[in-house]
């Protein structure tokens, strides 16, 4: 019987503790939850020893995060997915992300921004040539929208930390006084604005955000947004592609950047620190353009 069954029974960080077991077990959650589901690419990714990795997928399939799902019979081989346990693991992978972030590698301050050269900055730009996942958001009009499958057209998907409709729920305290975070409204507009620019390019704009779908109807309707904005709540794509956010008045959010994809669902380009939010808008036609 383990320690926190002994001692701990009644605490759920020991009892939770007791079935992540170490830190090479929370990074297999994080590389599963970003798409990397076989055993072979597990043990590239992580440069664990084949054992050492068998037994900690063994023990995830045990608790009932992960699920083995086969896709060869001769030899035998399987995925391993996360299941809704598994899922509901993410929100606690991503407060260690933003905790190691803001307060191990930088410098504990709060903002919604980065720095050029910081690791956020590096992450974020290290997406370019990787696929997006296949995780399906809810849009503002209830619709829900697979991120990740191949549409046939370019893709701009820029995140930004919140925007809200006159009258509904005000923006949190100090909200201009972080970084990087103002500038939702201005951004979202100016996408508008350009829409037949962007359509001509043969791309589709959406915006992301973590707010409920609710909150960005009420957004979207105000604006007159002729594109979908995308709730990642649950923070399934966030995890997916460990990406940068913030926490403001008890709320995870995005820190703004953009991402373009091609028609095959494959980042392409990214843009982050973004510094001015109308000016990457521009910027991002001008990317369409050049590698399109």
């Amino acid at each position: 019987m383990k320690r926190a069954d002994l001692q701990d029974a009644d605490c759920g960080i020991a009892q939770a503790l007791g079935v992540i077991g170490d830190w090479w077990t929370f990074l297999v959650v994080r590389d599963v939850a970003g798409g990397t589901t076989r055993f072979d690419d597990l043990q590239r990714e992580l440069g664990v020893s084949r054992r050492a990795l068998a037994e900690r997928l063994a023990g995830l399939v045990a608790h009932g995060v992960l699920e083995k799902r086969p896709y060869s019979e001769r030899p035998p081989r399987h995925d391993y997915v996360l299941t809704p346990k598994g899922e509901g693991l993410l929100p606690a992978l991503l407060a260690l992300q933003d905790w190691g972030t803001r307060h191990v590698m930088g410098d504990g301050s709060l903002t919604a921004t980065g720095e050029p050269g910081s690791a956020e900055h590096s992450r974020v730009h290290d997406l370019v040539g990787r696929r997006l996942p296949d995780v399906v958001l809810p849009g503002h009009d209830g619709e829900p929208v697979a991120v990740g499958v191949p549409g046939g057209a370019w893709s701009v998907l820029y995140f930004f930390p919140g925007a809200y409709a006159p009258g509904g729920r005000d923006y949190p305290p100090g909200w201009s006084d972080i970084p990087g975070a103002a500038g939702c409204t201005l951004e979202s507009l100016t996408y508008a604005s350009r829409q037949a620019d962007f359509a001509a390019a043969g791309a589709v704009v959406r915006g992301v955000s973590t707010q409920r779908p609710d909150q960005l109807a009420a957004f979207a309707a105000h604006a007159k947004l002729p594109y979908p904005l995308l709730s990642d709540q649950d923070g399934r794509l966030a995890a997916a592609l460990l990406l940068p956010r913030f926490r403001a008045a008890g709320v995870d959010r995005f820190k703004r950047f953009s991402l373009l994809a091609g028609p095959d669902a494959v980042v392409r380009a990214a843009q982050f620190p973004i510094a001015d939010p109308a000016g990457s808008v521009e910027e991002m036609l001008t990317l369409i353009r050049d590698v399109g």
